[in-house]
């Protein structure tokens, strides 16, 4: 039986187990998560997943064949610290911390040791994730596989080069929450429009459902898409032109770069963290 354990028990640990036992391909008797203090969100993991849970760290990582590093950036170091030495080099480390490289996981753990980055997002937990993965050099076929199969769970999975995961960050890992903004301006119209909440639901998640099939179905691009519901003078055109004034597209082209900027700036912090507690001989 294989043994995959969570360090952090936050949202994201929380949406990658409910994908994973939602597919069948893992039981919860093979999934552990663990924290250093919130017994309460453990006591939650146990009732809501069937898990083990613990907040002992040699608990949780004894003989673990996966550990899953889902904390905060800002928290990386100090829980590689407490954990490295509950580490095998067996185990294959899966970061899903934004910003953070291989090689400042490579320096806390002062082991070489198979490391994949992982970016998924919070849709994992029906299933939906987009996840891209990379790896370090110590990460063979064998390992990349078992990261595969773990994500393939939640998602579609994607490979790429680890300089391409901040742009992936700023993009998909944080793209259902731009995705729910604009569902948030969808129903903020409908006091101006006078339908009822739960109609104007009902037809903003079907709206999004059905574009996002289209994008994905069709051959087409985006651009061709929008052209095809686009009549002259027609009402998506009146919309469109508001759109426009507005320069919303410029503006969601700032923000994806911004969050991909700050995913860059996140990791140079932790880089320089790591710098400076290796003077120190942490």
């Amino acid at each position: 039986m294989r043994k995959i354990a969570f360090i952090g028990s936050g949202s994201m640990t929380e949406a990658i187990i409910a994908g994973m036992l939602a597919g069948g391909k893992y039981q919860p008797q093979e999934i552990y998560a663990g924290n250093n203090s919130n017994q309460d969100r453990l006591s939650y993991f146990a009732r809501e997943f069937g898990i083990h849970t613990t907040q002992s760290k040699q608990d949780l990582l004894a003989d673990a064949d996966i550990a899953v590093l889902a904390v905060k950036p800002k928290d990386v170091h100090a829980a590689l610290l407490a954990s490295r030495n509950h580490l095998q080099k067996s185990t294959l480390l899966i970061s899903v911390a934004a910003g953070v490289h291989t090689s400042s996981l490579e320096g806390i753990l002062r082991k070489d040791m198979a490391i994949v980055r992982a970016m998924p997002n919070t849709s994992a937990a029906v299933g939906k994730s987009a996840t891209a993965l990379t790896a370090n050099r110590f990460a063979h076929d064998k390992e990349m596989d078992e990261a595969i199969t773990l994500f393939e769970t939640i998602g579609t999975v994607a490979m790429v080069e680890e300089d391409q995961l901040n742009a992936v960050t700023g993009l998909s890992g944080s793209g259902p929450a731009y995705i729910y903004y604009l569902a948030e301006a969808m129903e903020a119209s409908i006091g101006v429009l006078g339908l009822e909440k739960a109609t104007a639901k009902s037809l903003i998640v079907q709206t999004l459902i059905g574009a996002a099939e289209m994008l994905q179905r069709s051959d087409k691009s985006p651009i061709e898409l929008r052209k095809e519901v686009t009549s002259p003078g027609g009402t998506t055109e009146a919309g469109l032109r508001v759109l426009a004034e507005y320069r919303v597209q410029e503006a969601f082209e700032a923000c994806i770069f911004e969050a991909a900027q700050q995913s860059k700036r996140m990791g140079q912090q932790i880089s320089q963290e790591i710098e400076d507690a290796g003077k120190t001989g942490l």
